[in-house]
């Protein structure tokens, strides 16, 4: 998993509250295998048509199809557990989503996959989509290790996020790798218990 550490990017204002995962990544891509071909099956029913031309779309447009930072309203995430949501967005470049609430499961995808789900109050996210909206282009900065967002205008934003998470993402570790990291006292374990119980080893 690619460490996540700070980033300074354009951010993209969604003014939707309850986006779930079938609009991040519609069903009938769920058996898709992860790749590039995910950045265009983000927001897919929405951002295309039938016959592959691009609506009306926020993602669609200049700057934004350049987003890496989403700013959104509540309750992000919501639906169906699909894991391919993260993917979805991930693919298209977005390494974090700014909300005043996710989804539990939709968040955890997103923490096992490198991207960081930010929870800020509803007053500021509603402010800094308001600036994004005024600003079109303007980047907002967020540094995990300070556990800090900097809006548009220069404003510090702090959020709280669970040591485990944060350590996990600091250093791009996802569920093998943090477990691996145990391997020498699993290896001492095992050697000790065959020490101790050679007869369960005996063929």
């Amino acid at each position: 998993m690619h460490p996540f550490t700070t980033i300074t990017a354009i951010a993209a204002p969604i003014d939707e509250p309850n986006v779930d995962t079938n609009q991040l990544c519609p069903t009938r891509f769920n058996k898709v295998p992860r790749g590039p071909e995910h950045a265009r099956i983000l927001f897919h029913d929405r951002r295309f048509n039938a016959d592959g031309s691009e609506k009306e779309h926020i993602l669609n447009a200049e700057p934004f199809n350049r987003a890496q930072i989403i700013v959104a309203d509540r309750n992000w995430g919501s639906g169906s557990s699909r894991e391919s949501a993260v993917y979805a967005l991930y693919e298209f470049g977005i390494r974090c989503v700014i909300a005043s609430s996710f989804a539990d499961i939709h968040s955890n995808n997103c923490y096992k996959n490198g991207l960081l789900p930010v929870v800020l109050a509803e007053s500021e996210c509603d402010d800094i989509r308001k600036q994004l909206r005024d600003s079109p282009g303007a980047t907002i900065s967020v540094d995990l290790a300070a556990q800090t967002v900097i809006d548009a205008k220069g404003k510090i934003h702090r959020f709280e996020i669970h040591p485990v998470r944060k350590k996990c993402l600091l250093e791009g570790l996802d569920d093998i790798a943090r477990t691996l990291q145990y391997r020498a006292a699993f290896d001492a374990f095992e050697a000790r218990y065959r020490d101790e119980r050679p007869w369960l080893y005996n063929t």
